[in-house]
């Protein structure tokens, strides 16, 4: 039975981030139609009665809002792109996009939906009472207190100054997709998840609202699902963004317009991100491309931080998160640059496979070994190898059966996986580095380790760092390395 907070698509997420970047790229093509359009925009007081905020940085930092509101998508778009549900009336996705102050570099960081915070004091907006500080997850900010107290959770939890608010929903995302006529994607196997109604054949495809729709919130066709969502997300944006910067794209005042009225009528944005601010920031963004925007993710050290009476949260890996904010508020790449010396350093204190595998550099993988399941057969006449390896598996993070069964007598250290989970698998070859990966469809998700005379040791790993490796789909990436080629 999956987690509460897994019921619901992670739609918001995607769109934010999209929405964000379309919202900032509508600039360049003349404030007279700016001005036209720019009426249509809905406006919210989401900085009232904050104080002690962080100091304000370099550049300017937007929190961009998903927001779980349904009212403007029909009962049939409901049936036809499998939405379902009631609204949760809370933020089903948190980003902060940090543009440089040059204007040359858009940084996106997501945040958590579930992401553990104690909200400061507050009026709860439902109930009309004074409440004092408690601890919720920070899409709850938005239930309890609204714009205001989203944005003083999300100023707490990063130290980041927000100079503006947006709030989108995503019927704004089909029709925004469709008046740019799609936008096209690759991907190097068929993706079909029965749930989003995704159905996409390998190659290149170019998506329409609806299948955009379905291709970012997908979220069952892998055991990593949210690194695959990650990927995705990365790879779309930055086709929005090559689609929204060509010469077909806003340049056209007809193109412009249209999708203009179409974005900007369906969003809440704070009262200072009027029609001459947009204007100037489409000036002096002039010249943007997929190359000129990177994405990240808040780094985290427990997905499962159980809290009482909140359930299953996630919890910051506060002094990697610090850094990864550090660096937004200094204004610098998220991706360290050759000679940057803020985060090359070596990692501090232990993770959770720290233990594991004796002594050695623990290797960075894709997917968090904790979401691998694993049964480990012993293949060899080495009595207790099964249980001294399921047990080495376990303290480097991986989650073992901690039964391990006999199994024909074999030379060679096999990993028998089902496709499906071929990301998982790599994974766990790298802790098993001379191992055989062995693709078996219906294998399901639990993958077998048996064990040959080939057997040497357990190799420590743990996922990959967003802000120090330089791999993979966790590390920052710009738009143009995920685009189509």
């Amino acid at each position: 039975m999956p987690a509460p907070s897994e019921k619901r698509p992670r739609w918001g997420l995607r769109i934010a981030t999209a929405l964000s970047l379309l919202l900032l790229a509508t600039g360049g093509a003349g404030y007279f139609l700016l001005s036209s359009i720019g009426s249509g925009i809905h406006r919210v007081d989401a900085f009232r009665g904050i104080s002690d905020r962080p100091r304000e940085g370099h550049g300017l930092n937007f929190l961009v809002a998903g927001v779980d509101r349904r009212d403007t998508v029909s009962e049939e778009e409901r049936r036809k792109y499998r939405l379902g549900g009631e609204p949760c009336n809370c933020t089903d996705a948190l980003m902060l996009v940090h543009l440089s102050r040059d204007r040359g570099r858009a940084s996106v960081v997501s945040i958590p939906r579930d992401s553990y915070v104690e909200l400061p004091p507050h009026t709860n907006r439902a109930l009309g009472e004074r409440r004092s500080a408690h601890p919720a997850k920070v899409n709850a900010a938005y239930t309890h207190g609204g714009p205001p107290l989203t944005v003083r959770a999300v100023e707490k939890l990063s130290g980041v100054h927000i100079d503006h608010y947006v709030e989108i929903d995503f019927a704004a995302f089909m029709k925004t997709v469709d008046v740019v006529g799609g936008v096209q994607v690759c991907t190097q196997r068929p993706l079909r998840d029965k749930y989003s109604g995704l159905d996409l054949p390998a190659g290149t495809s170019s998506l329409d609202g609806g299948e955009a729709l379905a291709y970012v919130r997908a979220r069952h066709l892998d055991g990593a699902s949210d690194m695959g969502r990650m990927k995705r997300q990365q790879r779309f944006l930055a086709a929005v963004i090559d689609k929204l910067t060509g010469t077909s794209g806003l340049m056209n005042p007809l193109r412009f317009r249209e999708v203009g009225s179409t974005l900007l009528g369906s969003v809440r944005t704070d009262a200072s991100l009027d029609t001459g601010a947009v204007f100037a920031l489409g000036k002096a963004l002039h010249g943007f491309s997929p190359g000129s925007s990177e994405f990240a993710t808040v780094p985290v050290a427990d997905m499962g931080y159980e809290v009482q009476g909140l359930g299953t949260t996630v919890r910051w890996d506060e002094e990697r998160a610090r850094r990864l904010f550090d660096r937004l508020r200094e204004d610098r790449p998220l991706k360290p640059r050759r000679g940057d010396s803020g985060d090359s350093g070596g990692r501090k204190g232990k993770g959770k496979g720290d233990g594991a595998g004796g002594k050695g550099k623990a290797t960075p993988v894709e997917v968090p070994p904790e979401r691998i399941r694993v049964q480990v057969a012993n293949g060899t006449a080495e009595n207790g190898l099964g249980g001294r390896v399921d047990r080495s598996l376990a303290r480097t993070g991986f989650a073992t059966t901690g039964a391990p069964t006999t199994a024909e007598r074999t030379d060679r250290t096999v990993v028998t996986y089902d496709p499906e989970w071929d990301r998982s698998a790599r994974s766990l070859a790298a802790a098993l580095p001379h191992a055989k990966l062995a693709p078996a469809a219906g294998h399901g998700a639990v993958m077998t380790v048996t064990l040959g005379v080939d057997h040497e040791k357990v190799h420590r790993v743990r996922p990959a760092d967003p802000i120090l490796d330089g791999a993979d789909v966790w590390s920052a990436v710009t738009g143009d390395e995920v685009l189509c080629t």
